[in-house]
């Protein structure tokens, strides 16, 4: 079956078209409604890229769990009773069932598989098998299953965000974020701790359309003032009318509020782009920028780091970071955005908030709203984005086009894989996402042809 669907495939392994399906400033529609490319992606795009898993909060006793998806592969990252991470591959070296379900949880001293009652340390080594005798003498102790369950080799545990990266030959963890890593640096510094913490689940929710549309929308400013003028614009205008004589603008308006800003903030506030797909908007400016003071935060900031340094910290109100593949993290309010790829066209979003230890419950709470109001779909201005997404997605289907155009301040070839700060309204991050799914779809495609034959 394999055989005959790579025969008829359109694509298949083809580096040299794939990559061509990516221009220099536009997009074949294929990317994003074309099962096989989807199919590709999960086969190569993800397990050559460093992918989110976790954070190790989540993971804070021994035995502590969680459950993840890289491609199509399912992991499993636990918490040794030596204090170390690991990362799995979530299924058992006996006949595949998966060891864990769950989004999260404590196994205790050790893994049990609920089919045969194989058992694994927490950090992954078999410890026993029931009726073990049966295997002597089979060349059982030569057999990968031998070893327990099988690790995801590449992890990296940074300012406590665990990623992998299932290919073994690939870009390194350093080299694949470089100066990226500085806005998980300013989230995790804005807790005078310097300690972030998950302790609440994420909202969950799916979208009717392909993973790469929400990745582009992170830093796509000139539609929240066009999409979301009949949500955040009439919750604007009611406010200004009902207001009266109230010089508090409340926290709920200051979060929807800034949507509304004209096309020129957000060309003033920039976009700032760095390689392998990552990038940001808000580098002078943000929709972040106005919220109002939490009493004794800045104290706690200033004694925990010298008044320049905590100054240095929270003057940093970064809008949307992109971390190439799927992520986005929104640093001055403290949420990641996971988008978990499920089929061509449906996207599982999980969206989280983190603590900023020993700081003001306000903060929290400022978060927590902020998630709830933006990004939840039954938010005031996330449904709008979702609208647009299937409307996108059905759109693609026409005949009319085949590309999908991203020219907006297109100046050259030579804006591939640099550091640099554009207007904010450029599709430029938008194009240097796509140069880099060509690049980590297309890196060891000539090996697995290899292979093949």
């Amino acid at each position: 079956m394999r055989e005959t669907r790579d025969t008829m495939a359109k694509y298949g392994r083809n580096a040299h078209a794939i990559a061509a399906l990516v221009r220099e400033a536009e997009v074949h529609r294929d990317v994003y409604v074309d099962p096989e490319v989807f199919e590709l992606e999960m086969e190569h795009l993800f397990p050559n890229s460093w992918v989110y898993v976790g954070h190790a909060s989540q993971l804070s006793k021994p035995g502590d769990f969680i459950t993840a998806t890289i491609g199509r592969q399912p992991v499993l990252a636990s918490r040794h009773s030596d204090g170390s991470i690991h990362v799995f591959y979530n299924r058992c070296p006996h006949k595949g069932v998966k060891i864990a379900s769950e989004p999260c949880g404590n196994t205790g001293k050790f893994f049990r598989c609920p089919y045969h009652a194989w058992s694994f340390k927490t950090d992954g080594s078999l410890l026993a098998i029931p009726l073990k005798k049966g295997y002597e003498g089979t060349g059982f102790t030569d057999t990968q299953a031998n070893g327990g369950l099988s690790k995801v080799r590449n992890v990296v545990v940074y300012r406590d965000f665990i990623f992998a990266r299932l290919s073994d030959d690939g870009v390194s963890f350093e080299d694949y974020f470089g100066e990226s890593l500085s806005t998980i640096d300013n989230m995790a510094d804005r807790s005078p701790e310097g300690k972030l913490a998950v302790i609440a689940t994420p909202i969950r929710y799916m979208h009717t359309c392909n993973w790469k549309m929400l990745v582009e929308n992170q830093t796509d400013t000139c539609h929240p003032m066009v999409a979301h003028e009949s949500s955040a614009g009439t919750a604007v205008k009611v406010w200004k009318r009902e207001q009266g004589d109230s010089t508090e603008t409340p926290m709920a308006v200051q979060l929807y509020g800034p949507f509304m800003s004209p096309y020129e903030f957000y060309e003033q506030s920039g976009i700032r782009i760095w390689p392998n797909g990552h990038g940001h908007t808000g580098v002078a400016n943000s929709i972040h920028s106005n919220y109002s003071d939490v009493t004794g935060y800045l104290d706690q900031m200033v004694a925990a780091y010298g008044e320049t340094r905590a100054h240095e910290i929270l003057g940093e109100v970064r809008h949307n970071t992109v971390y190439f593949p799927n992520i986005m993290v929104k640093g001055a309010v403290q949420i990641l955005r996971n988008f978990i790829p499920i089929a061509v066209d449906k996207t599982l979003v999980e969206s989280w908030v983190y603590r900023l230890v020993g700081a003001p419950d306000k903060l929290y709470e400022r978060a927590l709203m902020y998630n709830r109001f933006i990004n939840a779909p039954t938010s005031i201005v996330g449904h709008d984005d979702l609208e647009m997404y299937e409307r996108a997605q059905e759109g693609l289907k026409s005949n009319g086009n085949q590309w999908v155009n991203l020219r907006r301040l297109y100046e050259s070839s030579e804006e591939q894989d640099v550091t640099a700060v554009i207007n904010g309204t450029s599709e430029r991050q938008m194009r240097n996402q796509f140069h880099a799914w060509a690049k980590f779809m297309t890196m060891d495609m000539d090996k697995h042809v290899e292979a093949a034959e």
